[in-house]
């Protein structure tokens, strides 16, 4: 059965990261380094479902990738394994258009 994917838009995940959200990037690690949204954490797609633990099941993640495709993926995963996740529509890279800061490097520093 497939899960309804909520998906939110860059300005929305831009509240959610001044909240202090989980923000979860299902990148590659070579990707990540390069450029991402202030707090990811980076958990590569291919990881996810062995990393569910690592997740708060009582708050919202919102999941990233770099333009949205990986993202709508895992966060159907992710809502089917019960937790309360938004895909991030446009990714990274709407992020970066949209001219707000990245962090670069393996940290998700804020």
């Amino acid at each position: 059965m497939r899960v309804t994917n909520p998906e939110i838009d860059v300005d929305q995940l831009s509240e959610a990261v001044r909240a202090g959200a989980a923000i979860i990037d299902v990148r590659e690690p070579s990707e990540y380094v390069v450029g991402h949204v202030p707090g990811a954490v980076l958990i590569p797609m291919g990881e996810l479902p062995s990393r569910l633990a690592e997740l708060d099941r009582y708050a919202a993640v919102y999941v990233v990738c770099a333009s949205g495709n990986r993202s709508r993926t895992m966060t159907d995963f992710l809502r089917r394994a019960g937790f309360e996740a938004y895909s991030v529509t446009g990714g990274t890279g709407g992020w970066i258009r949209s001219r707000r800061a990245v962090v670069t490097g393996n940290e998700p520093r804020a």
